[in-house]
């Protein structure tokens, strides 16, 4: 029998807490709840939770501060924030800051299981690859081949710019996680890609879907996180 994954949740508010306690000790998970900052960090040292669910509105310190204290430590443990503040910004700087999602409440159940599924999946792959580069990126009927810097959908090469190639990439790396406009502008275009405009990488991300022949309000492969960034869907 495989041991439980534990996730931390650092929530002040009891029924929230619990809810979320509820929902994933139904779903063989192992809930460790905290209702303050310090009371977080603590706990997070003390049991090394595989991922932590953490709300920026604490009492006693804002969550913000736990993310960079997490971020600055060896061992990087995934993320998701949840959240009352839905301001793009406030979603855009904890993304930018090294949290690995971001949901606002209220939320659903099945949401929050998806993404914590997501993230986990990720630091699986992340953990496995340490010191490998991998070849290529599988999702769907879609396949990313960086050894051979090719695209294949269903079988079939598309042929994409530099710069689209190196998008697509990027994304594929990161599958399932929401990566910035800034994040991606800077990664594809250094420090001061774009001249601070979103607006070459808006250019770039039409011909892609153009090409994967990809309807934006239905997306197969690429989310739109309006005003942030963008996800590759993961499987």
């Amino acid at each position: 029998m495989s041991e439980k994954q534990t996730i931390l949740i650092i929530e002040d508010e009891r029924a929230i807490s619990n809810f979320i306690s509820r929902a994933l000790s139904a779903n063989d998970y192992r809930a460790i709840p905290a209702y303050t900052g310090k009371e977080g960090l603590t706990l997070f040292f003390s049991h090394g939770p595989d991922l932590v669910l953490l709300d920026l509105g604490l009492p006693d310190m804002d969550g913000l501060e736990i993310l960079t204290q997490l971020r600055g430590l060896p061992r990087e443990v995934p993320v998701i924030i949840i959240s009352a503040r839905d301001r793009e910004s406030e979603k855009v700087r904890a993304l930018d800051m090294g949290a690995d999602d971001y949901v606002v409440k209220p939320f659903g159940v099945s949401e929050l299981l998806a993404r914590i599924r997501s993230t986990l999946r990720r630091a699986d792959r992340l953990k496995l690859s340490q010191g490998i580069q991998r070849d290529a990126y599988q999702i769907k009927d879609l396949t990313i081949d960086l050894a051979r810097h090719q695209v294949l959908l269903a079988g079939e090469e598309i042929h994409f710019t530099q710069n689209e190639f190196k998008i697509i990439e990027l994304l594929a790396i990161h599958a399932g996680k929401v990566l910035t406009y800034d994040f991606i502008l800077e990664h594809i275009w250094g420090p001061y890609g774009g001249s601070g405009s979103n607006q070459i990488l808006r250019v770039n991300m039409a011909n892609i879907r153009r090409k994967l022949k990809e309807n934006p309000s239905e997306p197969k492969y690429i989310h739109t996180e309006l005003g942030i960034g963008y996800r590759m869907l993961d499987d």
